[in-house]
């Protein structure tokens, strides 16, 4: 039976912040020379999946430029392939897509015209390693109108997801979408499995502004359908945070054995779209322990739990622990970076100390998006020397030496570029 993929990629991803102020959120990076994207992608290609439909919105540019025509993950097929699909004026009155399903409803021609049997719904903004085989297995032997991705969360993280009830047999018989006193920590990853017809005349008969899979799509058919879990007990993860993405690339630097996401399986790999770069160099004083370095990265300084992007140079005499440090990003000599994400293309000054003394309070602006005492720092920003940064510390993309008034940034502060203040 065929199965279409259709990738839902265009969310901002606003509690990534300024990470995700020029770029979607499948497109932040990840693990070093890894996007977002690239897993749910990789998941695709390994699964024998090769008839891919991305459905792109905010900032798409990045995003389209790292898919191409999907080379990477072997989707650049005869009869198969990767298409884009960008919201456009057409049947709906609604330009932009206002919902998850609303997305998916834009794009019924599409769908049609690929005539599958079923659909696959995914997010591209996850990290995991799924074979979606053994579940579109599942659907079809249960006869099922939609089968629901599900895993046990904790049960103080149980109010951030779609939570459902199943029976002995696998069959959801209630759902809540966010619901403030969980019955259940069994929780949607966002993944379904649709019959198309039903996809299809679902979306249509609901069709409204905002119309979404958990809110509307899946509770309308418990009720009037057959719709069953499907239990998934691996890694899965959704970085929608600073400290959840910071976690997650940390996670990928303990030791063999501890490890939850296996990167080096040679059964499952994960592929990208790679960039031309030399081999990592170390200096003869480098020190280097439990981090990623990826390749054109040369390193003369201290490296400790990091993950640490191509094109990298820590000059000698700067240490850097618990951190993100994104492309082609120069760290002078002597700084001290302590628990940061530094995305792309930044440079930090002699000198500078990003992360120092204890977290007293949350960011002034961003109290809920940032507290936890790491700092985050955009792209392309330039650090002057000798600059102290304390902890939850925003720096927006672009910033200048002319933008810091002061060798001190505070602890809780956030600074803008200079037309941007």
């Amino acid at each position: 039976m065929k199965t279409l993929a259709m990738i839902l990629a265009g969310g901002r991803g606003s509690r990534l912040d300024i990470l995700s102020l020029g770029r979607a959120k499948p497109s932040v990076p990840f693990a070093g020379k890894f996007r977002i994207i690239d897993f749910v992608l990789s998941n695709c290609s390994n699964s024998e999946i090769y008839d891919i439909g991305i459905l792109t919105q905010y900032l798409p540019l990045s995003l389209n430029e790292h898919i191409g025509l999907g080379q990477a993950w072997d989707f650049d097929r005869k009869n198969t392939g990767v298409t884009l699909l960008q919201p456009c004026e057409g049947h709906s009155s609604d330009q932009w897509y206002t919902g998850t399903a609303d997305a998916i409803l834009q794009n019924i021609s599409y769908i049609k015209r690929k005539n599958p049997d079923n659909v696959l719904i995914l997010s591209g903004d996850h990290i995991y390693k799924m074979d979606y085989r053994p579940l579109i297995q599942q659907h079809i032997e249960k006869g099922a109108d939609v089968t629901v991705c599900a895993q046990e969360v904790e049960w103080s993280e149980a109010s951030r997801f779609g939570i459902l009830t199943d029976d002995e047999n696998g069959r959801i018989v209630e759902f809540a979408e966010k619901p403030a006193e969980p019955k259940s920590n069994l929780a949607s990853m966002g993944i379904y499995v649709f019959k198309t017809d039903v996809l299809i005349n679902t979306l249509q008969h609901l069709k409204k502004v905002g119309l979404d899979f958990g809110n509307d799509v899946i509770p309308h058919l418990i009720e009037n359908g057959h719709v069953y879990s499907y239990r998934f007990r691996d890694y899965w993860k959704d970085v929608g945070t600073y400290e959840s993405y910071l976690e997650a690339n940390l996670e990928l630097t303990t030791t063999v054995d501890k490890i939850q996401l296996d990167m080096y399986d040679k059964d499952w790999v994960i592929h990208t779209k790679s960039e031309e770069k030399p081999t990592a160099k170390f200096g003869s004083k480098a020190q280097v322990c439990q981090s990623l370095i990826s390749n054109g990265s040369i390193i003369a300084g201290s490296v400790t739990k990091c993950v640490i992007s191509p094109g990298v140079h820590i000059h000698p005499n700067a240490i850097v622990r618990n951190s993100v440090i994104m492309n082609d990003t120069i760290i002078e000599e002597g700084c001290v970076i302590d628990g940061a994400i530094i995305d792309k293309n930044c440079v930090i000054g002699k000198g500078s100390i990003i992360g120092r003394g204890a977290t007293v309070c949350a960011n002034q602006e961003k109290p809920k998006v940032l507290s936890s005492g790491l700092n985050v720092i955009g792209k392309g920003v330039h650090i002057p020397e000798g600059t102290i940064i304390e902890r939850n510390v925003r720096i927006f993309p672009h910033v200048a030496e002319t933008d810091f008034s002061d060798k001190i940034v505070a602890c809780g502060s956030t600074v803008y570029p200079a037309k941007e203040a």
